[in-house]
């Protein structure tokens, strides 16, 4: 494993700061913790970020935190129950190029297969330019 001297300073840099001007605002379902601080010099918006429990991928963030660290949103998640509803289900990470990708049965793509296949489907067209 490559270990760079500049990754070693930036995450050091990141944990000061954050012990240093950081806020803790709250913590996610997951164990993500996100953080505030006042506005850099000349901005008007406050710093908004989050530390991640384990890596850093911004797949892991649900919706209702990611609306509060873009400033889509003051209403911190989890103080109320605004942003989620009884029939939503949980948060996943994107699940892409790692073991647990989805990937549709062998009956579902002969399904597919055969649909495409068959004669009978024709795919959607705009008005303007349909064929036939």
């Amino acid at each position: 494993m490559k270990i760079s001297i500049f990754g070693v300073c930036s995450t050091i840099q990141i944990l000061l700061f954050t012990a240093l001007k950081g806020t803790h605002i709250g913590t996610d379902s997951s164990g993500n913790k996100y953080y505030k601080c006042a506005p850099r010099k000349g901005a008007k918006l406050e710093r908004r970020w989050v530390m991640y429990v384990d890596k850093a991928d911004a797949s892991l963030i649900p919706p209702e935190w990611h609306g509060w660290l873009h400033h889509q949103t003051n209403i911190i998640p989890g103080k109320t129950n605004k942003h989620r509803q009884s029939w939503q289900k949980p948060h996943k990470p994107n699940l892409s190029g790692i073991e647990q990708t989805y990937f549709p049965s062998k009956d579902a793509q002969q399904e597919r297969e055969s649909i495409s296949t068959s004669g009978n489907y024709v795919s959607w067209q705009p008005h303007e330019i349909r064929t036939h």
